[in-house]
């Protein structure tokens, strides 16, 4: 059953009480007898489980760092392929 807090309008006084979604809702301070008035909360939320996570639809989404963008390449593996000599294209030689 939900926990709803009350205040009172005369004596601002503050109070919790526990009611089914049927019952209906309190009208009177219970310290003063005047009106009161429902507050409302933002709910507590908790997120459990898979699928709250970029990681976690890997199989859907290109590979990336996290932030949204692909990885790029090391400098390291760039560098390599500046300082190799191009290969010349060489047809295929069949043995006839």
């Amino acid at each position: 059953m939900p926990l709803y807090e009350y205040q009172c309008k005369k004596c601002r006084h503050k109070f919790e009480k526990i009611q089914k979604f049927s019952d209906p809702p309190v009208r009177k301070c219970p310290e003063c007898g005047g009106p009161v008035e429902k507050l409302l909360h933002a709910p507590a939320v908790q997120f459990k489980g898979s699928g709250w996570y970029v990681t976690d639809y890997a199989g859907k989404q290109p590979a990336s760092d996290g932030a949204g963008e692909k990885k790029e390449e090391k400098p390291a593996a760039k560098e390599k392929d500046k300082d190799s000599k191009p290969k010349k294209a060489e047809g295929k030689k069949g043995k006839d």
